[in-house]
């Protein structure tokens, strides 16, 4: 479904809670609208993480680069979705990954004391955010588990299903990355289907 612009924040906030005409305004008050363009970090290893970012329209992707280099994807977001470190934006300690645009991105981002008054003001935003953070939390154990237990080609073919459009808009390196296999894996899985 295409919703325009800053509509598709409080669409997808419907989903989970109820919303008045009054609140949409209050809610959108709280955002402020930012344009990442490709290649560029909207955040560095190192750095506190200031925001929790809803994407309106782009691709982005959290990773961490290990002690040799190499780089190892945690994330990857696409439209109308959320991307941030959230351990480090709630501890407010520096984060160890980056997030890096791989499209032009338009988002909508709400810091943390911002949130704070979000629940105060729209009291519905509080159950919002805690079903997102618990389905964050639950899709993390799961990926988690799916890299310790699943077979490479299973974890391709659940990603392809969930997420088809990811393989048209990803470079396969990172989509390797994110499935926790080697480019090579991921070509001959791909061939094998």
């Amino acid at each position: 479904m295409d919703v325009p612009g800053e509509n598709k924040l409080i669409y997808y906030m419907k989903k989970w809670t109820s919303i008045s005409e009054r609140e949409e305004a209050v809610i959108l008050s709280f955002f402020e609208p930012f344009e990442i363009k490709r290649k560029k970090d909207l955040m560095r290893y190192g750095e506190v993480c200031k925001h929790i970012d809803f994407i309106v329209k782009g691709c982005l992707r959290s990773y961490y680069a290990d002690e040799k280099g190499i780089e190892h994807i945690y994330q990857i977001r696409m439209d109308n979705s959320w991307i941030s470190d959230l351990e480090s934006f709630y501890t407010q300690e520096p984060s160890r990954y980056y997030i890096e645009a791989l499209e032009d991105t338009q988002l909508l981002r709400i810091t943390r004391g911002n949130l704070e008054k979000l629940y105060e003001e729209v009291p519905g935003m509080e159950r919002y955010f805690r079903i997102l953070f618990q389905k964050a939390y639950v899709n993390s154990l799961k990926r988690l588990s799916s890299t310790m237990w699943e077979p490479a080609a299973d974890r391709y073919k659940n990603l392809l299903k969930r997420h088809p459009d990811m393989f048209q808009r990803v470079p396969m390196v990172y989509i390797a990355s994110y499935l926790g296999i080697t480019p090579e894996s991921l070509s001959r899985i791909r061939k094998q289907k």
